[in-house]
């Protein structure tokens, strides 16, 4: 019954949307968005939430959101001088550099430097595990973490013993920053909306995932559906709360990760709030509930910028040959190691 059980906190937005979004809010009110054909505020577009923004913040800045203009100075030297350097190793190892370091793109923009994306808890860090809460820890490469299957991380994987032993986007079942709820990450940090009088649809570019939301007048207008269905992306239903989307999804098939790499997602409800903020802007806000996993919810805030560009197909698909090929390396590998050579 998500609808009832997110609609708890969905109200509770009202009391602390103000402190959350108090500078999107003051924007919205002076900006005058754009609106589709039905009079709703017009989210269309591919928006990038590309970010070098921590998710939990560092210990260092307490209760703090925002860096201060000095500290943000201190950040741009340390990236500068590691980006020199990392450019000094390209010319000395060439090939030998990480494949992934070409593609990365998760510079931030804008002039408010958060100290995490979360920002409840207060701390900005996630909450306790509650007792009986699994996590897993994936590895990459031959390495076996002595878990045992399902593994519900993204990224990484238990073994290479079959394709079951690896992350979920490895199989290309679920991207490692699609979500729901969107998460910055190294690279495809990308995501095309819709928009139709009654549907929205969240088309993510990692693993060219579409959530097809359909829009109500409220969350006490829809009936959930039965506790047996259950989807690796959960059931999305939406509707407009003045000039903000409202996106609450539950009934979560427990084979993903709640979060990160913690809990099950069987018992998770998530709130996503959009909010065009400028022509370039929208501020993106997710709380996730989930007792079975986290001692209290979770909010985090991350900045969508509009890209002047095409969203392309990310053409992963289960079975693909990059898992055929890390099967066969690791059976080569177990070779190599057992002749001593």
């Amino acid at each position: 019954m998500y609808p009832r059980h997110s609609k708890r906190f969905v109200s509770g937005l009202i009391l602390t949307g103000a402190i959350l979004l108090s500078g999107a809010l003051a924007a919205q009110n002076k900006y005058q968005m754009p609106r589709t054909e039905w009079g709703q505020p017009d989210l269309q577009g591919v928006w990038n939430f590309s970010s070098n923004v921590p998710m939990q913040r560092p210990a260092e800045y307490g209760f703090r959101q925002f860096l201060t203009a000095e500290e943000i100075e201190q950040v741009q030297a340390r990236r500068a001088a590691a980006d020199a350097n990392s450019d000094s190793a390209l010319a000395i190892e060439g090939v030998d550099e990480s494949y992934n370091d070409f593609w990365i793109e998760n510079a931030g923009i804008g002039e408010l430097v958060r100290t995490s994306h979360i920002v409840f808890p207060e701390n900005g860090r996630l909450p306790s595990l509650v007792t009986g809460a699994i996590s897993q820890q994936g590895v990459y490469g031959g390495s076996t973490t002595g878990e045992t299957r399902p593994v519900r991380i993204a990224a990484g994987g238990i073994g290479t013993d079959g394709p079951e032993d690896r992350g979920l986007s490895e199989r290309c079942i679920i991207g490692f920053n699609a979500g729901p709820p969107f998460v910055p990450s190294l690279y495809n940090n990308n995501v095309q909306i819709f928009q139709s009088k009654d549907t929205v649809v969240l088309m993510t570019e990692m693993i060219h995932d579409a959530r097809v939301v359909p829009l109500y007048e409220s969350a006490d207008d829809w009936s959930p559906l039965s506790g047996d269905v259950r989807l690796w992306t959960g059931d999305s239903k939406g509707f407009w709360e003045q000039d903000t989307l409202v996106v609450v999804t539950g009934n979560f098939n427990g084979l993903s990760a709640s979060f990160g790499q913690a809990g099950t997602s069987a018992q998770k409800v998530l709130t996503e709030r959009f909010t065009r903020v400028d022509d370039v802007t929208v501020d993106y806000e997710f709380t996730l509930e989930d007792p079975a996993t986290f001692s209290d919810r979770v909010t985090g805030i991350v900045p969508m910028t509009k890209v002047g560009g095409l969203l392309y197909e990310y053409a992963c698909h289960e079975g693909n040959y990059g898992m055929v090929n890390i099967l066969r390396g690791a059976r080569v590998q177990e070779r190599i190691d057992s002749s001593g050579s």
